[in-house]
């Protein structure tokens, strides 16, 4: 955000031709965009990629492609969506260019008294990171910010009509990474 407010006030002579053609709203309404969207989006980047910094660096650059875009879209949600594919895409490029280096998962801590919440955590986080940039989105996008299938088609890049299914596998495919590792539905054995 400081970078971003920082262009908007302080324009080299290079940024004055750029803002001309692309700043379409005032730095209230950005402000107040970026205030509703940013936490979200930037949740959704850290998901995807599992890199802090790199989802630091793909917020700002999505912010910027937005204001850059000139596009105002019809209502609040409408510019979220609009945001959140130019997040994906940007997620898309950076993988694209570069396949990223697999961590090692850490062991759970099994010491007495350690937070049982921390492990379940942990044990979600690597089953997710297990997962395909295309399933981890999906998912996120379901689930955590709740969007309809339509909306995770238009930030994926997808028809419609075939997130239902893949959204589906996607399920199942973190079910079996997560009965992997030893977790099941309560009820269950093991």
């Amino acid at each position: 955000m400081v970078m971003i407010s920082m262009a908007l006030s302080m324009p080299s002579s290079e940024q004055v031709v750029h803002q001309e053609r692309a700043v379409t709203m005032d730095e209230a309404a950005f402000h107040d965009l970026y205030q509703r969207t940013a936490r979200p989006l930037r949740a959704y980047l850290m998901r995807c990629c599992g890199d802090l910094a790199l989802s630091d660096d793909l917020l700002q650059e999505a912010y910027l492609r937005f204001i850059r875009s000139r596009f105002e879209g019809e209502d609040e949600d409408h510019r979220k969506n609009y945001l959140f594919r130019i997040a994906t895409n940007l997620l898309r490029d950076h993988f694209r260019r570069k396949r990223p280096e697999t961590a090692e998962v850490p062991e759970r801590d099994e010491r007495p008294g350690h937070d049982q919440s921390v492990n379940l955590r942990s044990d979600v986080g690597g089953a997710m990171a297990e997962l395909s940039l295309r399933d981890r989105q999906m998912l996120w996008l379901a689930y955590v910010e709740g969007s309809s299938h339509t909306e995770i088609a238009k930030a994926i890049g997808l028809r419609t009509a075939s997130i239902r299914s893949m959204l589906f596998r996607a399920r199942q495919r973190l079910a079996a990474q997560l009965t992997s590792r030893g977790l099941h539905p309560e009820g269950e054995p093991s």
